[in-house]
């Protein structure tokens, strides 16, 4: 069965986009009385039955509705630098939410070579990745950000610190335990500097390791999350 994304469901008729609406009726030739999924981003999970097979504006009838499908017992959250090449981006965006993150946070350093994104852009990546891993939940997208802020950010849970500089720095997976939640800040490419290391630390945020290869900021992020979840399995 396809699955759709409409956020803020409140009533029992709803109506895709025009984008999605022309994906159903002229791509996929749903019609009249086909059943299809739907998502709302927020935990819900509809079944629906299409009402009006229209190109621009497909209506629906929800049938079926559960909230807080696929909801996890905690929160992840990481602040990441921007790769230079974007599509490095783009990919830690897409796999990510198909591990399972909740919020990420575009992260400007003092080393970051990419300082601008196109959100709309990547809140369509984040859908798409969302609903071909048949989650419920959209991860937050929030705006570039500075690493100042990112560090006084209030978050109850643990926060971490990934980098490669010298010193001797405890393995994520040692770190997480389950049902808590997590913060990691990734850095750009030319890393964290050992200035934004010690402000991360004077903040409650604790240095990790995330293996003995050195990893792109991409990967880095990628392997963060893995392990974050497969800690809360």
């Amino acid at each position: 069965m396809k699955l759709f994304y409409i956020p803020e469901i409140k009533d029992n008729t709803v109506t895709l986009t025009p984008e999605e609406s022309r994906h159903a009726v002229k791509v996929l030739r749903l019609s009249n009385g086909d059943y299809i999924q739907i998502v709302d981003g927020a935990g819900g999970f509809y079944e629906a039955e299409i009402a009006e097979a229209h190109p621009k504006k497909c209506q629906l009838t929800i049938l079926k509705s559960q909230k807080e499908f696929g909801r996890k017992n905690f929160q992840l959250h990481i602040a990441i630098a921007p790769t230079k090449n974007i599509d490095r981006f783009e990919w830690f965006l897409e796999k990510c939410t198909e591990i399972g993150i909740n919020e990420i946070t575009p992260l400007l350093s003092e080393h970051s070579e990419r300082k601008v994104i196109k959100p709309e852009r990547l809140e369509k990546i984040l859908i798409s990745a969302m609903k071909q891993s048949l989650k419920a939940y959209l991860p937050r997208l929030n705006p570039v950000t500075t690493f100042k802020d990112v560090i006084f950010t209030e978050f109850k849970g643990k926060k971490f610190i990934a980098h490669c500089n010298k010193g001797e720095k405890i393995h994520l997976k040692e770190l997480v335990m389950p049902n808590e939640n997590v913060m990691i800040l990734i850095g750009p490419e030319g890393d964290f500097s050992p200035e934004e290391v010690e402000q991360a630390k004077a903040n409650g945020f604790s240095e990790i390791s995330l293996g003995k290869a050195r990893l792109r900021t991409e990967t880095a992020g990628v392997v963060a999350c893995h392990i974050a979840n497969l800690n809360n399995e």
